[in-house]
Parts: C-alpha cells; sequence; structure tokens
C-alpha cells in the first residue's frame, strides 16, 4: 500500500469515527430533549432546536462584524468603532471618497466660514510636544497583515495659558484645564487594573487632559500615570465612607493632599442610570473591597441618591463644606430631565449666592458598567436636549459664568465635541471612546466581569490580555487626534480657538431639509 493510500483510509476511519460519535451524540440528544419540560422548539425539533440556539447565542457577533451595515450597529456603529480604533493605533483619521453620514436624516451641523483660518493664525500651544508611538502598515493583503510600531513625537494641540478653561477660580486651589477633552468617569471595579493603568498613562502622556475616578474611589491604578484626576464621590460613598458607611471629611483631607487631584465631583446621577451604582460581587475583589471600604465578594448596590441632602439647599451646603475642607473645586453630575430641572437648579444657584463650580451634564444616551434595560431607556434626556436647557437656564439666572460645563454622551469625535461646545459646553467628556482604544469591542458583558477584551472586567486571566504598555501610547494618539481635529473645525468655522464655539456656529437641519438656528430649538413641554 503506498504512502497516501494509508492517509486517506487512515483519515476515512477517523471520518467514520467522527460520524458516529456525532449520531450518538445527536441521539442522547435528541432523547434528553424529549424529555425536557422548559423549551417547546426542543421537544419538538431537537436538531434543528439545537442548530436554533446556538445561531441565536453567536447572533450578536454575527451581526456586528457580518451583516450590520457600517452606520448601523447600536450604541456604536462600525463606523464610530473605526473611528477610535484607527486614531488611537495609526494618529490619523485620514478618510477617502466622502463620508458615510446619511445626510438626509436630521442633525447638527457646523456652520462653515467663507474665509476660515491659516493653521498660523490659531491659538494653540504646541510647545510640549509627546513622545507616543504609533503603528505604521507594512502590508495588507486578503490573509495577513502586516504592520510595525513606530516611535514618534507628535504635537499636543494645548490651549494656551491665557485660553485655559478655569475652574472654581475662587477656590483655594483652581483647577487649570488645558485640553478640552477629558475622560469621563469610570471607576476601578467596573474596570480593570490594566484597563485603568493603561488610561492613566496615556492621558498622562498627552499632558493637559483629566480622568474622572468613577464613583469607586481613588486607586493607585488611577495614579499611575500622573494624569490630573477629578475625584467622584457617589451616593455609595466609596472611597470616602467609614466602615459603617458614614461621609468621612477625614478620609476627603487625605484625597485632597494627592497632588494629582484637582477637583471633587459629586454624582446625583447617570445618563444610562438615574440611580446609584451598581458593581457584581465577581468585581469586588480584596483590593477593590479596601478601597471602597466594602466586603469583598458582595454585590455593591448605592443608594438612589445622597443620605447627606435631599434639596438643593442641603445640597449647596455639603458643596460649601467639602469645598472649605479640601481647598478644590467641587462639581455635580446631573441629568437633566425638564426644563423646570435646569430652571430649579439655575434658580437656587442665584437665590443662594452658592452653587458648584462645575456641572457635569450627563444624556440618557451615556454608557455604564451594568444598569436596567428601562432606566438607559426611557429616563432623563438626550445630550442635545438637556444641555440647551441647563446653559439657556444659567444663562436666563445670570450664573453661567461662574459655572463650567463638562458634557458626555456619546461624543467620540472631533466634530461631536465642537457641536457639544457649541450648544454650550466648556468641556468635553468621553467614556466608551476611551475604552474603545484600550481594546474594548463592544462585546457588552461589562456587567458580568467576562469582558473578552480584558477592559470592564477584574478577572485576573481575562485582564491578562490587556498590555498597559502598548494600550497606552493607544490612549495618546487618541486624545491628541481629538484635540487636533478640534483645532481644524474651529479653522473651518472662522475661529482660531475651539474654545470660542458658541450657538451662533451651530445649526440643525431637519428631515426637509430646513435649517433652523439653536436658539430656535429650545425644548419646550
Amino acid at each position: 500500500m503506498e504512502w497516501y493510500e494509508l492517509v486517506a483510509s487512515i483519515i476515512l476511519i477517523l471520518l467514520a469515527i467522527f460520524v458516529v460519535v456525532l449520531g450518538i451524540a445527536l441521539l442522547f440528544l435528541q432523547i434528553m430533549d424529549k424529555k425536557q419540560k422548559q423549551h417547546a422548539i426542543l421537544r419538538n425539533f431537537p436538531v434543528l432546536g439545537r442548530v436554533r440556539y446556538i445561531t441565536e447565542k453567536v447572533g450578536p457577533e454575527l451581526r456586528q462584524y457580518l451583516f450590520d451595515g457600517d452606520n448601523e450597529g447600536k450604541p456604536f456603529s462600525r463606523e464610530d468603532f473605526l473611528h477610535v480604533v484607527l486614531p488611537g493605533k495609526y494618529l490619523s483619521n485620514v478618510i477617502g471618497f466622502g463620508s458615510k453620514r446619511n445626510f438626509e436624516e436630521p442633525g447638527y451641523y457646523i456652520r462653515n466660514a467663507t474665509f476660515t483660518k491659516q493653521v498660523e493664525e490659531m491659538r494653540v500651544d504646541q510647545k510640549q510636544t509627546v513622545e507616543t508611538q504609533k503603528y505604521v502598515i507594512d502590508s495588507d493583503s486578503l490573509i495577513s497583515r502586516k504592520e510595525h510600531t513606530e516611535k514618534i513625537v507628535a504635537k499636543p494641540w494645548l490651549l494656551p495659558d491665557e485660553d485655559a478653561v478655569v475652574i472654581g477660580p475662587n477656590c483655594r486651589e483652581p483647577f487649570h484645564v488645558k485640553s478640552l477633552v477629558g475622560q469621563s468617569a469610570m471607576s476601578y471595579g467596573a474596570l480593570g487594573k490594566n484597563a485603568i493603568s493603561a488610561l492613566s498613562k496615556g492621558i498622562g502622556l498627552a499632558k493637559g487632559s483629566w480622568m474622572n475616578t468613577g464613583e469607586g474611589g481613588v486607586s493607585d491604578h488611577h495614579l499611575a500615570g500622573g494624569s490630573d484626576l477629578i475625584a467622584q464621590i457617589g451616593s455609595g460613598l466609596f472611597g470616602f465612607r467609614t466602615l459603617e458607611g458614614d461621609f468621612s471629611f477625614e478620609l476627603l483631607k487625605e484625597k485632597a493632599a494627592i497632588p494629582q487631584v484637582k477637583a471633587f465631583e459629586l454624582k446625583l446621577a447617570q445618563g444610562a442610570k438615574t440611580r446609584g451604582g451598581h458593581v457584581e460581587g465577581d468585581k469586588v475583589t480584596e483590593e477593590i473591597a479596601r478601597i471602597r471600604n466594602v466586603v469583598p465578594g458582595k454585590t455593591i448596590n448605592s443608594p438612589n441618591r445622597f443620605r447627606q441632602f435631599d434639596d438643593f439647599p442641603s445640597l449647596f451646603d455639603f458643596i460649601e463644606q467639602i469645598r472649605e475642607v479640601g481647598g478644590l473645586p467641587v462639581g455635580i453630575k446631573v441629568v437633566i430631565g425638564s426644563p423646570d430641572d435646569a430652571d430649579n437648579l439655575a434658580s437656587y444657584m442665584k437665590e443662594s449666592g452658592k452653587g458648584p463650580d462645575f456641572i457635569t451634564i450627563d444624556g440618557a444616551e451615556g454608557g455604564t458598567g451594568a444598569t436596567y434595560q428601562d432606566l438607559a431607556d426611557s429616563v432623563g434626556l438626550p445630550l442635545h436636549s438637556g444641555l440647551v436647557l441647563l446653559h439657556d437656564a444659567l444663562v436666563k439666572h445670570g450664573v453661567r459664568d461662574r459655572v463650567k460645563i463638562i458634557a458626555s454622551g456619546k461624543i467620540i469625535t472631533s466634530d461631536r465635541a465642537a457641536v457639544i461646545l457649541g450648544l454650550g459646553a466648556d468641556l468635553i467628556n468621553v467614556a466608551r471612546g476611551f475604552m474603545i482604544s484600550v481594546g474594548c469591542i463592544m462585546a457588552q458583558r461589562c456587567h458580568t466581569n467576562e469582558c473578552p477584551a480584558g477592559v470592564a472586567t477584574t478577572d485576573p486571566k481575562l485582564q491578562n490580555g490587556l498590555i498597559v504598555d502598548e494600550k497606552k501610547f493607544r490612549v495618546t494618539n487618541y486624545i491628541l487626534t481629538m484635540r487636533e481635529g478640534l483645532y481644524r473645525v474651529a479653522a473651518a468655522a472662522g475661529l482660531d480657538s475651539p474654545t470660542k464655539f458658541n450657538s451662533e456656529h451651530i445649526v440643525y437641519k431637519d428631515e426637509h431639509g430646513r435649517v433652523y438656528k439653536v436658539e430656535n430649538l429650545n425644548p419646550k413641554f
């Protein structure tokens, strides 16, 4: 017998064995499925039922990579995803042929100027260059892709000192911000240590931006990169509580003494969950429990609101106490639900002469590590509506100059950021854009501790896949691209700085092609 005949015989024998084993397995499953009482499809059609459940299980992945169009996926489309991944990896967002936006749909647009600004006319600080690295493609064929990394020196695209956004100018230690884009609240616990460390180091390399710690407290991983921090205090008081759960001004002093901590933020609400935070017990490791002063391995549900206040007078008094003890600016994070919400906040600021140094407004479209469908879909207004209401109310009551607005909610590209700045924001918060830059593939398993990319998980094995020293550069490149893009869009609008965007530079086009000024769009009930 020739060698190839022997090989063929072995293959046929193995194939026969496989068919027999498969037949036995299917027969066993058929018998078991016929006996079970839970699924009608499996009782009636055991084999086809199994195929159906397998297809259903992998359906999200099939849609994401094979069936959804570039602009169809939710909460972010494939096109959105690439708008973050490609700048982070290649430090470039150049496209060819044209936009994939559906221009028949209603939406916001930036007014271009007849006479745009030249690059040399822009008010920008490029003195502090950034040492980063990017990927360069060597070859890209159907079945293989080869690329290598190159260390480069990039421009920072920072605001000059005279244009810096100053939060809490009357505080003992005001917060001077030279980047219009920073990281929105993401806690250590919701994200793993490698993800938080990569974000901290990447933001630190980019200079001028900030991290919001989220309501899980200040961890060593947040401090790892030397970036500026906004320390968030949630209703659970994690990192600022005694073992009994009471607020601790001593712990507040400790955090305020950390040089990287530049401000405090009280989280009253979040876009995807206008309630207290939620972390599954599987995520609560010994380290996280120590940082938060909670029990390891036990699911954490924060109260729906702070127990320290229940109206504007008590809230503002609490803000005053924190500002006095910590010496740093104090802000609040809110979701606007109606014109009355914004008006009541602004009117009491005027009446009392008190209030926050900044207001972070999150839209209902904002993300989260874990929430409930009903809260995420239907509670609170989207950012574009809520922001206009808040800005207009503050202007109406004459207190807009006392407070800075930081806006968040699916703002992952510079043109979207420019629109939000034009609608009234001073600064932009980004969360899921940064998650994607460190490897998130939008598996939407953040609440399970089974994130396959090692981002939204505290599982050591899964976190091991996220290499901090590689992902940190993607974070840096993403920020730099966002900043440069803001300057590019500002120049197209005839502005020498993105800090000068206002409602005059934004228009809204409806589905019929009619164009409106922003001031004519103020939502009314």
